[in-house]
């Protein structure tokens, strides 16, 4: 389970007199995420996300998070609206830690994606791009190709020398050094999800009711966020690629926001850096466990097998269309 910060009656006496939610009714952990820890909170006024912000969220990028989140939702966006105190604020302080309560959505994110949900996707994700352009706050992207080999030397340092093949680390570290010399510039550029996995979308009676869990979200290529789609919903649970999934995924979002030309072609290398960004992280949070927390890192051998199936990748016309 995805809770690190454990509250007690008190802590929620407190949240009941923050926020105009009435009496708390019921507090229960969510398992889902691993970042920060989750809450469902009943009240007499409905229910409610609590997320206490944990150590590895910056508290200064909070109000972006939580602004591009407002943002989204006035601009009718599906995404959940920050619930404010009764001062106004978005963020709170829950014990000791920065918290905010967000809304809850209706919905249920899916264990087997199908095409039809990632045709869905598809079009929100166009959505949430056309919707994010107006956002004033910038927040650059910490995670981009600048991060990856000192995140990849951290892991090393620690223990991932003693747990990593020599073969996988050369393999690693040519990649990365790849994807150095060639990672496109100038391509078009606003906000991203960055994070957009099935259990982040929910949907409801066939559409998007809700997209969550904005706490990776930043300024970067348009283009990568659909990278990051096209890893997380189009390979099947044997590793091989969903041809079909993907042609879905990218022909729904183009039919709301056209890619350009040079999107297209860059799009297969973005695919890679992403499943290596993922791969990463994966891998430094395999090897650096954090002690008392009940969530088991994920695998990162998962993302290996994708950059070796993107490295092949040479042309869009493989994820199913064709270039312009």
């Amino acid at each position: 389970m995805a809770v690190y910060t454990d509250i007690s009656d008190d802590d929620l006496d407190l949240i009941a007199g923050d926020y105009p939610i009435g009496e708390i009714l019921s507090c229960k952990g969510i398992a889902e995420g691993v970042e920060n820890s989750n809450f469902l909170l009943h009240s007499e006024t409905g229910h409610y996300i609590l997320t206490i912000y944990e150590k590895r969220v910056n508290e200064a990028d909070l109000p972006f998070f939580l602004g591009l989140m407002e943002h989204l939702a006035d601009h009718g966006y599906v995404s959940p609206r920050p619930v404010k105190t009764k001062t106004g604020d978005s963020l709170s302080r829950v014990a000791g830690k920065p918290a905010a309560l967000i809304e809850f959505l209706e919905g249920r994110s899916m264990r087997r994606v199908s095409p039809e949900h990632c045709a869905l996707l598809g079009r929100s994700l166009a959505d949430l791009h056309i919707a994010g352009g107006g956002f004033q706050i910038q927040r650059p992207n910490s995670l981009t190709i600048d991060s990856w080999r000192p995140l990849f030397e951290a892991s090393l340092a620690s223990k991932g020398i003693d747990l990593i093949s020599k073969r996988e680390i050369s393999e690693i570290s040519t990649e990365i050094g790849d994807l150095e010399k060639n990672w496109p510039e100038n391509l078009p550029e606003g906000v991203i999800h960055a994070d957009l996995f099935p259990d982040n979308i929910f949907f409801l009676n066939g559409q998007v009711s809700g997209v969550i869990d904005y706490y990776f979200a930043c300024n970067d290529f348009l283009a990568y966020d659909i990278a990051v789609c096209l890893n997380a919903w189009c390979f099947e649970s044997d590793a091989s690629f969903n041809i079909t999934k993907a042609r879905r995924l990218l022909n729904s979002y183009q039919r709301a926001r056209p890619l350009e030309k040079t999107e297209l072609q860059a799009l297969p290398l973005l695919s890679r850096g992403a499943a290596m960004r993922f791969y990463l992280t994966r891998l430094y949070d395999w090897i650096n466990q954090i002690d008392g927390a009940l969530v088991k890192p994920k695998d990162p051998s998962e993302y290996l097998q994708k950059i070796r199936f993107l490295r092949d990748v040479k042309s869009v016309a493989e994820f199913g269309i064709d270039l312009p």
